[in-house]
């Protein structure tokens, strides 16, 4: 778990390079959550499924070491020559060409490995430990989507993840217990938009696990809706046995029974997902044709003032 001293910058902030006329980034987001168990990886897979599904070119980047995306979108561990992990410590590595194509067009992943086990460790000595992952993804890439699938931990390989992204998507187990964990999972995100990554923000909340005859679902339901407002998606993924069946197919539940609650649950938050981020883009162009404005005003201001003189 990530500790005060490791969200408090071991060397200065990280600026971007500046992008060549025509070149795009693609929108990163994190699907994270310490608690292991609340649907994060089925998340990933199937989320990152339904957006390509609606023609959006994306990459899934395994950071869990136990490597269960890699393994659902039916990638063989003994095909890996390159992996995440690679990502992290060889420097100048280009994402794309560690690319494994998938069973569903338009979706690639950066495999996984069981040496991510041992990452934590190596991060530690490592020179800019907190931006080796943002360093590697900040660039121009063919996709239109990254996601990440962080490991069930707050550690330095998650801190990573979250110093590269944009936004972060927080699975959400219908528990009682799953509430306990989510205080330090938002306190570790602002700490990070403080020291690290000023535009982090937190995507949506999503509900996972949901069971409508489950007082408990409703009641934990209802108190994140209330804490967290218009941030928790409207979509709620069901309990469903074709989202556990799936990955032992090599499969998304998409694939494997498009017309499962649990399938047709993540095809309602990929058009969600894709609203919000239609939104946030008419946000940010707002923002940026204000800030072209009021500098054409002090540069006119200033013409005016130099003439009067």
């Amino acid at each position: 778990m990530i500790q005060a001293s490791q969200v408090t910058p071991s060397t200065p902030r990280k600026i971007d390079p500046p992008l060549k006329k025509g070149e795009k980034l693609p929108r990163l987001l994190a699907i994270a959550n310490q608690k292991g168990g609340v649907g994060k990886t089925t998340t990933a897979v199937n989320m990152a499924t339904a957006l390509a599904a609606v023609g959006k070119r994306v990459m899934l980047l395994d950071l869990d070491p136990q490597g269960n995306a890699s393994t659902g979108l039916g990638v063989k561990r003994s095909e890996i020559r390159k992996s995440a992990y690679d990502l992290l410590f060889e420097e100048g590595l280009n994402p794309a060409e560690l690319c494994v194509p998938t069973k569903v067009p338009g979706l690639y992943v950066v495999p996984s490995s069981m040496h991510l086990a041992g990452a934590e460790i190596e991060l530690v000595t490592a020179k800019r430990r907190e931006y080796r992952l943002r360093e590697a993804l900040r660039r121009p890439l063919p996709f239109d989507y990254v996601i990440i699938d962080c490991p069930p931990s707050l550690s330095l390989v998650t801190l990573n993840a979250l110093v590269a992204v944009d936004a972060i998507v927080v699975p959400l187990q219908c528990e009682f217990y799953a509430l306990e964990g989510l205080s330090h999972l938002v306190k570790t995100i602002e700490r990070v938009k403080q020291h690290f990554n000023p535009k982090l923000d937190i995507h949506g909340v999503l509900l996972t696990m949901y069971d409508p005859r489950n007082r408990l679902s409703g009641a934990v339901a209802d108190d994140v809706r209330e804490f967290f407002g218009e941030k928790v998606y409207n979509t709620v993924i069901p309990r469903n046995v074709k989202l556990s069946e799936a990955p032992s197919y090599g499969l998304p539940a998409i694939v494997y029974d498009m017309k499962c609650p649990g399938a047709q649950a993540y095809i309602r938050l990929a058009g969600e997902i894709i609203r919000r981020e239609k939104k946030i883009m008419e946000v940010a162009s707002l923002s940026t044709n204000e800030a072209q404005d009021n500098s054409k005003l002090i540069e006119n201001n200033t013409q005016n003032q130099e003439v009067s003189a």
